[in-house]
């Protein structure tokens, strides 16, 4: 049996946003919140995109999990709602300011990820960066583009202060 999945702007669900935003004097973000459905997500129940306040929506979300569209349009709502209080200021995406505008939208205590039956994504690192002086490293999917040192090595030989002598050297893996 297939499922057809919905795709595109979603209206009723964009008015219940402008409405929340309203309620909590946010009428200027209201004017331009829009919400989305994605069918091509995976394995995220949703996103938000500040830099043109939408929501994007898993659409295999109401076939697997009809009572939760509600609960992460609202986490997603929150995100939009916690970068524009916070102006210019970066914040941490699931921070102070996210969680207060989480409990201001109803749905205090939020958690950061879900437990959806949505498929796991697995990426395979390719790169590994290590310390030429501790030894230590790490791995990453995708190659740094500046130049970091190791933090650790900084604060411990030289007060702190960064020094090339500690810079990670990059290796690929295979």
């Amino acid at each position: 049996m297939e499922v057809n999945l919905k795709s595109g702007r979603d209206e009723a669900l964009t008015q219940q946003c402008v409405a929340a935003l309203c309620a909590l004097g946010a009428e200027e973000l209201a004017e331009k919140v829009g919400v989305d459905w994605n069918p091509r997500m995976r394995s995220t129940a949703g996103r938000a995109f500040y830099r043109d306040s939408r929501i994007e929506l898993n659409a295999k979300l109401e076939v697997i999990a009809p009572d939760q569209v509600q609960r992460t349009l609202l986490h997603e709502l929150a995100h939009l709602l916690a970068r524009h209080r916070g102006g210019r200021t970066r914040i941490q995406s699931h921070g102070i300011e996210w969680k207060q505008a989480c409990a201001d939208l109803g749905i205090p205590g939020e958690k950061a990820t879900h437990s959806l039956p949505l498929p796991k994504r697995k990426q395979r690192k390719k790169w590994r960066y290590t310390c030429p002086v501790c030894k230590d490293g790490f791995d990453r999917v995708r190659r740094m583009k500046k130049i970091a040192a190791c933090y650790a090595c900084c604060k411990t030989h030289n007060r702190g202060r960064y020094s090339k002598k500690f810079n990670f050297v990059e290796s690929q893996l295979d």
